[in-house]
């Protein structure tokens, strides 16, 4: 490697749980690539974590693309020298009713959200190996993949349910290589995308945002939604030596919305 810090790959950096896991990462010490389709955003998110005295590189991809997902992780180690970690954050979502998901909704999200993650991971697990073995995957996935009711729509929890299985499977078959592989599972999260379920979801049911927020924390027996800071403390520490021993398994940070 380029230097003795390792090196994690975010993507979906440009904004909420992914810009947060980036910047936390770079605190702890950690060279961070950034990948994002919004190339702009990720440039900041790096700026922004080379104050921590760093290195960090922004790389726009499609992670729905196989071909750039190849093109994203050979840039990395190319610019850093190797690849010890990899958070595949980015996904994608809309609110929707059952009956009104189109094929286009269900190929949008499955392209992202499912596809996305399993070649990222693919491509990352084949750089790992290739460096001698070592190295940790974690996965964001969602509530929603566990049956959460209050989920964005059915297509998205579908999607989130296959990350949950892929995480579970993946970590048996990648063991051999001293790989582990985690997700995260969050519960509501003030991010971007939540934001704008709620002003949707505000709208069509002709309440404010602020009605629409207090409906959505509601039921959390924390009676707070997450910050995208706490998602990322959990990646922080699924990727440090005191998790060296974890694999397989899925961690919902909610706030004690779903207990399984």
């Amino acid at each position: 490697m380029a230097n003795e810090r390792e090196t994690v790959l975010v993507t979906g950096a440009g904004s909420g749980i992914g810009r947060a896991t980036a910047i936390a990462m770079a605190e702890a010490g950690r060279n961070v690539a950034c990948a994002d389709i919004n190339l702009e955003a990720v440039e900041t998110v790096a700026a922004t974590a080379r104050q921590h005295g760093v290195e960090a590189m922004a790389l726009k991809a499609d992670v729905g693309d196989v071909a750039e997902i190849d093109e994203m992780i050979a840039a990395v180690v190319a610019e850093l020298g190797g690849l010890d970690v990899i958070v595949n954050n980015a996904g994608v979502t809309r609110a929707a009713y059952i009956m009104d998901l189109t094929e286009q909704d269900w190929d949008w999200m499955h392209r992202v959200n499912a596809k996305g993650v399993f070649f990222c991971l693919q491509g990352a697990a084949r750089q790992m190996i290739a460096q001698g073995g070592g190295g940790r995957i974690i996965n964001i996935a969602s509530i929603a993949g566990r049956g959460f009711a209050g989920t964005s729509n059915a297509a998205y929890a579908a999607s989130k349910g296959a990350v949950i299985s892929l995480t579970k499977t993946a970590s048996q078959q990648l063991a051999r290589h001293d790989i582990t592989v985690n997700s995260v599972c969050p519960g509501v999260t003030r991010t971007e995308i939540v934001n704008s379920l709620v002003a949707t979801r505000a709208k069509e049911t002709g309440v404010t945002e602020d009605q629409m927020v207090e409906e959505f924390t509601k039921d959390i027996p924390l009676r707070r939604a997450n910050d995208p800071e706490d998602i990322a403390a959990m990646v922080v520490f699924l990727a440090s030596p005191g998790a060296r021993n974890i694999t397989g398994q899925c961690y919902n940070v909610d706030g004690g919305l779903v207990t399984s």
